[in-house]
């Protein structure tokens, strides 16, 4: 099954206004400025550093409708919570830059300091000492006729994102690899119509007895079209041998893969993920990675994380990072008055 990689429509892309870049070199830029770049920045604008979030305009989440599991915040238009997180930046200090990553690389220290150059795509540069990525994942999806265009609505991957507003709808599941086996038993919870589309894995006759003590139905036809109806909404699937399966969702394990457009030159680690998720920047605690001087957070090192983990980690990777240019910044002090 040939793949592609989700894309945003121009409607769902962001305009964001962007802020002036500051003079000199700042403490932190952040890469990226979804709920973990956010949640970071804001954590280092409370403790008084000085901050540079880098918004390219695509946030994973801008087809959905509303943003689910997040208490207090339940169902809201990812594009209004993130706006709300921009203000609350902007309101410690921090910056906001609209623009693309081109480079970032590692330069050298200032009085033993590390030191970051950020070079965005329409030449303009930025200098930091420390950095936090948090540029998230792209999907790739199944390279099926109409699948794309649905992507978001009635095209979804996370039951704990869509399950609910899809429940008790006829559900497909287009199987992609072996997360499809435990993705089909989860979206089972919110539907008594689920079938299987299985040309993508094969199932072995313990999985089928498992689908079928649940009805769930298996066909094993591959799926080549997605169709839509009069109104827009997704209206089935049709299979190879021109048969037409009705279906108001579809889900689909979408491979992740890390967002590291023009962040080569850190060299961060990238591991596979397991059951052929996609694959993911390698971190520790509070994403600190191999690479000194350089923290990750959200899905870019956690792709499954919804939008409440993701702000989590990055509050937490905000916390952490702050820690450590506290430590720098008392090394320097401590080295000045040896020198006096």
């Amino acid at each position: 099954m040939t793949t592609t990689t989700a894309s945003l429509a121009p409607q769902d892309r962001l305009d964001v206004p962007s802020d002036a870049l500051p003079d000199g070199t700042v403490d932190v830029v952040v890469i990226g400025c979804g709920a973990a770049g956010l949640n970071g920045a804001l954590m280092l604008g409370r403790s008084r550093r000085s901050v540079v979030v880098v918004d390219g305009g695509a946030p994973r989440n801008a087809p959905a409708d509303g943003v689910h599991g997040l208490l207090g915040r339940e169902g809201m238009p990812p594009a209004e919570l993130l706006a709300l997180g921009r203000a609350e930046v902007r309101g410690y200090g921090g910056r906001i830059v609209t623009g693309q990553v081109a480079a970032a690389s590692p330069v050298a220290p200032v009085d033993g300091d590390l030191r970051f150059t950020v070079t965005l795509a329409d030449g303009r540069t930025i200098t930091s000492r420390r950095l936090l990525v948090a540029t998230g994942v792209r999907d790739v999806l199944p390279d099926v006729v109409g699948l794309a265009a649905h992507w978001g609505h009635g095209i979804v991957h996370c039951p704990y994102c869509h399950g609910w507003e899809v429940r008790d709808q006829p559900i497909g599941v287009l199987a992609t690899g072996p997360a499809s086996v435990h993705q089909a038993l989860l979206f089972r919870q919110l539907t008594e119509d689920l079938v299987v589309f299985a040309a993508g894995v094969t199932l072995d006759e313990q999985t089928r007895a498992r689908f079928a003590a649940r009805d769930i139905r298996v066909v094993d036809e591959s799926v080549v079209e997605v169709l839509t109806g009069e109104d827009g909404a997704l209206t089935g699937v049709r299979l190879a041998d021109g048969q037409v399966v009705a279906r108001r969702a579809v889900a689909v394990a979408t491979t992740m893969q890390p967002r590291l457009d023009g962040l080569d030159g850190l060299g961060l680690p990238v591991e596979d993920l397991p059951m052929g998720y996609g694959r993911r920047v390698v971190s520790g605690m509070a994403g600190v990675t191999g690479v000194p001087g350089v923290w990750v957070a959200g899905n870019v090192t956690d792709p499954t994380a919804q939008v409440g983990a993701a702000a989590a980690a990055g509050a937490m990777a905000g916390a952490n990072l702050n820690a450590d240019l506290v430590t720098a910044d008392t090394d320097a002090a401590v080295a000045r008055t040896a020198a006096a």
